[in-house]
């Protein structure tokens, strides 16, 4: 794929990224490893935005000043992780009303066939005790407006969200066919290796950032001696050889968690533990995951010492993208009569 396509004047012109993530839960080493890590490394190459979703947050009831706080919390880890406000811009969804407005506007195009198939939404509501919302439905308009608001060319989702991109890509498409070229159709882009990081206790579902069994996820805030614990705790098999194997799904969830915070390749890490033990494995896995956590950690309770720091640049990253939201919105509103 050309990441770097020309403009008409013949010079590189970097290609948009846009991705959210929820302000709910504790976020956890699977989305780290899978999405914002990846966001840090890659954001030079790229012209990036960064959404914390708090309006997709309240598709299940929340209690309004723990989302305040989660909103700035969350921002604080990206930062913390490595985020460049330099780089990428950062905003609260809800602060740039463009993204509700839209999310109307394709709800009139998006057949609720299209929102049926959503396997997401099936998931999600054998889960969910309470009434399910019409939000939780419609979560797929909503994400399809935050991507299509930014002329987005790619991504960053894991496989569970793809059939969403898909959606978005269908929306666009029709509205396109409809009234002329308007939406640039986005492409979704998944890591090769740890797009799906699972439970350390139960290795057949993925960690959670809202699992009640807490031994299952790894959370970035966890205190070095928590991660020791987990770790060591996690669920393994009777074989004896540690190597990757996709059908011993305990033992190879663990390698690739090591994989990706060592950055070693996998003869490499197969020779460095050959011969050795589960429990000489795990505290070389802690020891990986705590240093490399460290960093991250310092520095998020260092920004979450001044929550003014936080906020401005939330608000400087609202201010950046902001115009390029309504530009959109308001070549939407023209082309179907509305204003």
């Amino acid at each position: 794929m050309n990441h770097n396509p020309l403009n008409k004047q013949g010079k590189s012109v970097k290609q948009r990224v846009f991705s959210g993530i929820q302000p709910t839960g504790n976020i956890h080493i699977g989305n780290y490893l899978a999405a914002i890590r990846r966001w840090a490394d890659l954001q030079s190459d790229y012209e990036n935005i960064f959404c914390v979703v708090d309006l997709h947050a309240i598709t299940i009831p929340q209690d309004p000043q723990t989302l305040k706080v989660k909103n700035r919390e969350v921002a604080a880890l990206l930062f913390a992780a490595g985020i460049d406000p330099k780089l990428s811009s950062v905003f609260i969804q809800s602060h740039i009303s463009a993204h509700s407005e839209l999310a109307w506007i394709l709800n009139c195009f998006i057949p609720i066939g299209w929102l049926r198939r959503m396997t997401q939404f099936k998931e999600k509501s054998k889960k969910q005790d309470e009434v399910i919302t019409m939000g939780l439905f419609d979560y797929p308009a909503l994400m399809a407006a935050d991507i299509l608001l930014y002329a987005t060319d790619l991504v960053p989702v894991g496989d569970d969200q793809k059939q969403h991109v898909e959606l978005t890509r269908d929306v666009a498409q029709r509205f396109n066919s409809m009234y002329g070229e308007t939406f640039k159709l986005p492409e979704s882009i998944t890591p090769d290796i740890g797009g799906r990081i699972m439970g350390l206790s139960d290795p057949s579902k993925k960690m959670s950032k809202s699992d009640t069994k807490s031994e299952n996820s790894i959370f970035l805030l966890d205190s070095p001696d928590v991660i020791r614990s987990k770790v060591m705790r996690a669920t393994t098999d009777s074989m004896r050889e540690i190597r990757f194997d996709k059908n011993r799904p305990s033992i190879n969830n663990l390698l690739t968690i090591y994989e990706l915070f060592s950055r070693k390749g996998r003869v490499e890490i197969e020779a460095q533990f050959e011969g050795k033990g589960y429990a000489y494995f795990k505290n070389a896995l802690a020891d990986e995951i705590v240093e490399n956590l460290r960093p991250l950690q310092v520095r998020y309770y260092q920004l979450m010492d001044d929550f003014s720091y936080i906020d401005g640049l939330l608000k400087d990253g609202s201010l950046k993208v902001e115009p390029i939201a309504v530009k959109t919105l308001d070549e939407v509103k023209e082309k179907i009569g509305l204003g």
